[in-house]
């Protein structure tokens, strides 16, 4: 058995979140199918504002499910009064009547990821520091949320700050994968993920820097876009200085994916760095045909990236539905260190999320409230000069340009969303792969972050499930601005793989 750090014991709420009784009532409890709860997000949307169904019908249904799987895996935090919650529904279902304009969203419940601010939510980062926080105006990416006419039904559970592919902190606790209740969900979008899994939302948002819509994703059987930088705004503190990290959609199927991100994509006159135009053309998603595309397969990138047994294995013979559609798959890694890339990453990391966090680590009682992977970011961040960032930013653009003369010869660059199954979530993160040692607490997520540094638009989709029943996702990656290629080449392959899509989580 792989040796492994162990959950702190101020981390120990996470493992209280689900008691034994709790979740043995929550299998033995009898869950109806859930007609409206198991619908597409736009055509619940579409029946909402054609007055087929009405919001509060919807709302309801989706309450209904929270109260009784939520309380086995703990994804939605921070759930407002439910009589508040219907009364916006009916609020929004009287808007229908009146006839107005309606946004794209409207009538549908929602709950935000809780590292972005709402109005009136709580807006804790998943830190003690902000364990009593409730925001006072919406953030950039949700105020276009409540434009399109949600009902915000609470958060969705994330790590403190976002740091590690593993949704715990000691605010909230513990987020568990349905397929398997004693394991991650992954993270940072672990809350969404799972909520999306188990049909207590209708969408999902998220953000994503070294992979925290992907592997989620892929761990829950679901899908994730990881948009190009620019595509959806952010709410950082530099408006020039852009950030690894993105916003993005999580969904259900492909067609509530690019509804979402339509809502969510397009120019904010307050980010000057973000990409013009709207988001709305993302909406007509179509599959391409993918005869003749050529697809790059990472695999192990070399040898530079451990996997444990049956990943590569299951991703692989997963590509077989594209190569039935006449797809060609090679073999291709970029011609560049992988090792000098992954510093790269890791140094601007320490950079950027570090920067983040260096108020907070210079006051010493915050500072003592700290996880220890956000103490690290901060301390290796304090270790770099100026010309250290220049010249580790540099690397990053030989990384991305090795990658971009991938694309000379093949339309997409594929891998798996996670080195790993999901791993027991009383783990803080694994410490080796493949009897190789992680040197750091995110090295087990070494293939997404790579995607990260190229700055290319990643979907995940699911890919299958492994020896011991857990889902594995695969990552297909478009060149630099090509999320729209994403959606198409993920619709082609939901459309082949409906097999997979079929199958729910235990809990369900």
């Amino acid at each position: 058995m792989i040796d492994t750090p162990r959950l702190t014991r101020r981390s120990a709420l996470a493992l209280g979140a689900a008691s034994a009784a709790i979740l043995a009532e929550a299998r033995a409890a009898p869950v109806a199918s859930g007609a409206l709860t198991a619908l597409p997000a736009h055509q619940l949307a579409a029946m909402i504002a054609a007055r087929k169904v009405s919001s509060a019908e919807v709302t309801g249904a989706y309450l209904d499910r929270i109260e009784r799987l939520n309380p086995a895996v703990n994804a939605v935090v921070g759930i407002p009064e439910r009589s508040g919650l219907m009364a916006q529904a009916k609020a929004a279902d009287a808007a229908v009547k009146a006839g107005g304009t309606l946004g794209a969203l409207h009538g549908l419940p929602h709950a935000v990821k809780d590292l972005s601010a709402v109005a009136g939510l709580p807006w804790t980062m998943g830190s003690p520091i902000f364990k009593d926080q409730v925001a006072k105006a919406d953030g950039l990416m949700v105020e276009r949320l409540r434009g399109a006419g949600v009902v915000f039904v609470g958060k969705t559970n994330s790590p403190e700050f976002g740091l590690g592919s593993h949704t715990f902190n000691p605010v909230w606790g513990t987020t568990r994968n349905p397929w398997d209740l004693t394991r991650s969900a992954g993270g940072s979008t672990g809350g969404g993920a799972v909520a999306l899994a188990l049909d207590l939302l209708p969408l999902a948002d998220g953000s994503d820097y070294g992979g925290s819509l992907r592997n989620p994703a892929g761990w829950n059987n679901v899908f994730g876009l990881r948009p190009s930088l620019g595509r959806v705004p952010g709410d950082g503190p530099d408006d020039w200085q852009v950030s690894m990290g993105v916003a993005g959609p999580m969904a259900r199927s492909v067609a509530d994916l690019a509804l979402l991100l339509s809502v969510q994509a397009g120019f904010d006159a307050r980010k000057p760095m973000m990409l013009e135009g709207g988001g709305e053309a993302f909406r007509a998603v179509r599959p391409e045909g993918m005869k003749g595309k050529r697809i790059g397969w990472a695999g192990d990138l070399g040898g530079a990236v451990p996997y444990e047994a049956g990943v590569l294995e299951t991703c692989r013979k997963a590509l077989a539905r594209f190569e039935a559609m006449g797809a060609v798959v090679e073999d291709a890694v970029p011609d560049f260190p992988v090792e000098q890339a992954w510093q790269a990453f890791v140094k601007l990391r320490h950079w950027q999320q570090g920067g983040n966090l260096l108020a907070y680590y210079r006051d010493p009682a915050k500072r003592a409230l700290l996880k220890e992977a956000a103490v690290w970011e901060v301390e290796g961040g304090l270790g770099l000069s100026a010309f250290d960032v220049n010249a580790w930013s540099a690397v990053r653009s030989q990384w991305s340009r090795a990658v971009h003369k991938l694309f000379q010869r093949y339309d997409y660059w594929v891998m798996p969303t996670s080195q790993l199954f999901p791993f027991p979530a009383d783990w803080i993160y694994p410490k080796a792969i493949a009897g190789r040692e992680m040197r750091t607490y995110h090295e087990w997520q070494m293939a997404t972050c790579l995607v990260t540094l190229a700055g290319c638009p990643a979907v995940a989709v699911p890919a299958g499930f492994g020896p011991a029943g857990l889902p594995m996702g695969l990552q297909i990656v478009a060149p630099v601005h090509g999320d729209a290629a994403c959606l198409a080449a993920a619709a082609a392959w939901e459309a082949a793989s409906g097999d997979i899509l079929a199958r729910k989580p235990p809990l369900a």
